[in-house]
């Protein structure tokens, strides 16, 4: 989910159009007519992208016919989305909203089938931050896991919302997981904006409350004005178009997943999961089930972008002042793929879809 500025060995290769040339191979038949699309996911253990290790885990990538290779970004590498801009992977496990700066710098990127509705972050503050709202940013160190990524623009625009200028505040790189909890533990930041089971972590230790919840659709819509969309798989619209067969695989798969989400417990999709995803130092397996209790209703049931979502999104970039130019909403997005995937199933759908102009 990082976003990171690019290498100048990557601009290169961009600029000699590259792009296409390395991801060539990909999307194609192999043996058996299997198609081999490679995406990297922007964290790959946190809770908010769980769907894409979950569809392998649930062998539903080998169901429809795709064979996924999965990686995750590395702290301090290139992000998932820069990756898949530049064509080292196929397609990127991370926010939609980079499909709308991608496009204000020129780069047709677009969105094929969306995971949730919400940001998965919370807001957590120490006891003595005071912090019970944006409205109390001012003055505050506030963590974010990386200066450029999604949570500092979220934690801009909140800002914003209340009135506040960048200057009324400090915005720190804290990274996830452990650093993030030492960040407040050791008084480098009076609040983080991080993901479970970071939440679940800081709770568990006594060092920090969730004081803003970005977590579910419900509480995406209080504190941004509208539902959030955020994990989504993102590609380039050249490569989709060039791929369409290998892509719907793949959001077929990850539609039935979604479903898979909707009708089973957290502790089913805990058991699923790999065990280093869901017990490690920072949480244990029981902490992981409690914290994905909570925040299990970011996940939508169908795959559909939500109607208004990427308006939402695009006052984001706005109000935060990361994009200033025109944005054709209805280019950074497309319902085509998941309502094929729904009606291959017979999937009832619940998620009001977006129309071209978000």
């Amino acid at each position: 989910m990082l976003k990171r500025t690019l290498t100048a060995s990557i601009v290169t290769v961009l600029a000699l159009g590259g792009a296409t040339a390395c991801s060539g191979n990909s999307g194609s038949s192999g043996a058996g007519g299997t198609p081999t699309v490679r995406l990297m996911v922007g964290g790959i253990d946190k809770q908010i992208y769980l769907p894409y290790q979950l569809a392998e885990s649930l062998g539903f990538y080998k169901k429809y016919g795709v064979k996924v290779e999965l990686s995750t970004e590395q702290n301090g590498g290139v992000g998932a989305e820069e990756a898949m801009a530049s064509g080292q992977v196929d397609m990127a496990g991370a926010w939609y909203n980079h499909t709308i700066e991608f496009q204000a710098k020129g780069k047709a990127v677009e969105d094929v089938v969306q995971l949730s509705g919400a940001p998965g972050e919370r807001e957590m503050c120490t006891k003595s931050s005071g912090v019970k709202s944006a409205a109390d940013f001012k003055g505050k160190t506030l963590g974010v896991t990386d200066l450029g990524s999604g949570t500092d623009t979220l934690t801009q625009f909140m800002a914003a919302k209340k009135g506040l200028r960048t200057g009324q505040y400090h915005r720190l790189a804290v990274g996830a997981g452990s650093t993030a909890v030492a960040a407040l533990q050791n008084g480098k930041a009076d609040c983080v904006m991080t993901t479970q089971p970071t939440v679940a972590a800081i709770q568990k230790k006594g060092v920090g409350a969730s004081a803003i919840d970005l977590a579910t659709t419900d509480g995406a819509k209080a504190a941004l004005g509208g539902a959030f969309p955020a994990a989504s798989v993102i590609a380039r619209t050249d490569w989709v178009n060039s791929h369409k067969a290998a892509v719907q695989k793949v959001v077929d798969a990850l539609v039935a997943t979604m479903h898979w989400i909707h009708d089973h417990s957290a502790a089913d999709i805990a058991n699923k999961m790999p065990a280093s995803y869901v017990e490690n130092q920072l949480v244990t397996k029981a902490d992981y089930v409690t914290a994905l209790n909570e925040d299990k209703g970011q996940f939508l049931p169908d795959g559909i972008m939500p109607a208004g979502g990427p308006k939402t999104s695009l006052a984001t970039e706005k109000l935060v002042g990361t994009v200033t130019s025109t944005v054709d909403l209805g280019k950074t997005f497309t319902n085509e793929f998941a309502i094929n995937a729904n009606k291959k199933e017979g999937f009832t759908t619940t998620t009001t879809p977006a129309g071209a102009d978000g």
